[in-house]
């Protein structure tokens, strides 16, 4: 009889439910419209929240609609340095400042940006968890390409007309401190999906699928094998080789 995986096991029982409940919103940028690609507009931050599941704070950003008489809120990736009543400004002419959300293209070559358009009115994808940032290296007039580096190294070529965040999200070194206590670990994964306890490949059982079981080594760095699948040595010094003999 076959053995279910623990990737059969872990989801059995009703249909999931992502734990949404709680959760505040999508954090993105404000959709592109003709006062951003040609002026800009001036919000304000109104609070800075806390999102279940999200390891960066979130930006609650009131802005007046240009089109109607109304207050628009965005939920945006909160910038480290940010604090509430700042002026957030978006759009082409806006200033270079910590908070302001600009096109790739008009800010100067080692600016540090985050929730970065990845294609051009996306509302940011790139570069958006705790910590994290992406740098702009260089620019192309002729072609309106813009060239980024991210925080895992890798370069990628984007239209200049893309949008960022001027700076580095907030929540730096969440992971730094130890969790030192499996109390801890329980809740942090409550809030995002299940994936804990995780039971190490050394210690299940042999009945255990291999692709989750493991092989322990001893010490000299050879693996347990049964005795009955050793090889055999040869113990006949010649076995394998040719012996010729010169005859006079």
């Amino acid at each position: 009889m076959g053995r279910v995986i623990r990737g059969q096991r872990k989801g059995a029982g009703s249909v999931f439910r992502a734990h949404v409940k709680h959760r505040k919103g999508a954090a993105r940028l404000r959709a592109v419209d003709f006062t951003e690609r040609h002026g800009y507009i001036k919000g304000i931050v109104k609070d800075i929240i806390h999102d279940p599941g999200r390891g960066a704070p979130l930006a609650k950003v009131v802005f007046w609609d240009p089109y109607r008489f109304k207050k628009r809120t965005e939920l945006f990736m909160a910038a480290e340095g940010i604090h509430t009543g700042q002026f957030v400004y978006c759009g082409k002419k806006a200033q270079l400042n910590i908070g302001n959300v600009l096109p790739v293209g008009t800010m100067p070559e080692g600016t540090i940006v985050c929730c970065l358009e990845e294609k051009p009115g996306d509302r940011g994808k790139l570069a958006r968890a705790s910590g994290n940032y992406a740098t702009v290296i260089s620019h192309n007039p002729e072609t309106k390409k813009t060239r980024v580096k991210l925080l895992s190294g890798s370069k990628k070529v984007i239209s200049s007309a893309n949008r960022a965040v001027v700076g580095v999200v907030a929540g730096g070194g969440r992971i730094d401190k130890p969790i030192l206590k499996a109390g801890r670990a329980y809740h942090k994964y409550k809030a995002k999906r299940n994936c804990w306890p995780r039971v190490r490949g050394v210690a299940m059982n042999p009945v255990e699928p291999r692709l989750y079981r493991r092989k322990r080594t001893r010490g000299d760095g050879l693996n347990k094998v049964c005795p009955s699948t050793k090889k055999k040595k040869n113990k006949n010094p010649y076995c394998g080789n040719i012996v010729m003999f010169a005859w006079d």
